[in-house]
């Protein structure tokens, strides 16, 4: 069997996408190895099909933790051997592309966003013109290269000429459990629950306006679910407003017990805000994980997603981010419950051609070659 190694900057136990691939790969017959970090609060490892290991490092964020996650992870790639490297976005990509060079092995790059224009960097031009220079000096020197969509794609295309291909990031097909039932999750039967998840609950994603909004809605009980920058100020937000009995806050879970929760809301929100390239064009994971919940979706209108909820019909659309409309536009829903049961049912019907069975499929087309 011919060895990859996968490398990501993250804990791993949440990342679904990086979870796909690496099933998929030792589905087709690669000797798996998934390496990332292992934080103090990092929840412990599923078992999975392939192998994987955790590094604990002595920073924990800014530039010397990439600094020593990226040493760490070159020396950890000079040592073991393998046949292939798969490098997660740009955080990861120089150690990969080193050993690259100097042991020849074949190189797949997979950039999960737009990296170079994150909330994160774009406030930062020092730091973010370090992570370009990284990017323009060894992107177009690559062959084997994914994104998660068109949109960025093209970016990509434009920067450097080359066209990445596109994997979307979608979930498996998944059943629904027929018994599941709120009061297994201590959850109120009788209030209309709204759901925000992600690993990444951060700056201008719109959570501080949707607790915001939770002043004007009555019998609503909105679920944050996840990990992110912003979780201490929405804590603090919800005590100011005492919004206590209509705001919980729920760790990240497992992919597994997300989705439970997930299945168990009447409205999911990815309502990022248009104020950098990659939000702009991103597709988020949690839009896939509403439909196969069958969850109606409130999102901002951003290009990829946009065009998700349109052809599909799953949901509507906030047009500001103004704490009274979202308040709004979720109150009219509710107004209207055959239009809200109507975007739940698409939902279930979109979630038969929107799956992993179905996108992995892209994957074969240098998987396979490589193996």
């Amino acid at each position: 069997m011919k060895k990859i190694i996968v490398s990501v900057i993250n804990d791993l136990v949440t990342d679904q996408r990086v979870h796909k691939v690496c099933t998929y790969l030792h589905d087709t017959g690669f000797d798996v190895l998934l390496i990332g970090r292992k934080l103090p609060d990092s929840p412990e490892m599923d078992e999975r099909p392939y192998k994987s290991k955790r590094m604990k490092l002595l920073f924990k964020k800014g530039p010397a933790f990439y600094a020593e996650y990226n040493i760490r992870l070159f020396l950890f790639l000079l040592i073991h051997k393998s046949n292939i490297l798969l490098s997660n976005d740009l955080d990861t990509l120089l150690p990969n592309f080193l050993i690259h060079k100097i042991r020849k092995t074949p190189i797949v790059y997979d950039s999960h966003e737009y990296f170079t224009e994150t909330p994160e960097l774009v406030n930062r031009p020092f730091v973010q013109s370090v992570w370009k220079r990284i990017e323009k000096t060894i992107f177009p020197k690559l062959e084997n290269i994914f994104t998660v969509n068109d949109s960025i794609a093209g970016l990509f295309e434009k920067d450097y000429g080359i066209r990445p291909l596109v994997v979307r990031n979608i979930p498996p097909i998944r059943k629904r459990d027929q018994n599941l039932s709120r009061e297994q999750y201590k959850l109120p039967e009788n209030k209309t629950i709204l759901i925000l998840q992600g690993a990444g609950i951060n700056i201008q994603r719109g959570a501080e306006e949707l607790v915001q909004a939770m002043q004007y809605l009555e019998n609503c009980l909105l679920l944050i679910i996840g990990s992110g920058d912003v979780l201490g100020i929405l804590k603090d937000m919800v005590q100011e407003l005492k919004l206590q009995e209509k705001v919980a806050f729920i760790p990240r879970q497992k992919p597994e017990k997300l989705f439970q929760y997930t299945c168990l809301a009447d409205i999911g929100f990815s309502i990022d805000k248009d104020t950098n390239l990659n939000y702009r064009f991103s597709l988020p994971n949690k839009l896939f994980d509403y439909v196969h919940a069958g969850v109606a979706v409130i999102t901002t209108p951003l290009p990829e997603i946009k065009r998700i909820v349109d052809e599909y019909q799953i949901g509507c659309f906030i047009q500001n981010h103004k704490p009274e409309h979202i308040a709004s536009v979720v109150q009219n829903l509710l107004d209207h419950p055959q239009i809200l049961n109507t975007y739940k049912e698409n939902c279930i019907k979109a979630a038969q051609s929107l799956h992993w069975e179905t996108e992995k499929k892209q994957l074969d087309k240098i998987y396979l070659k490589l193996l």
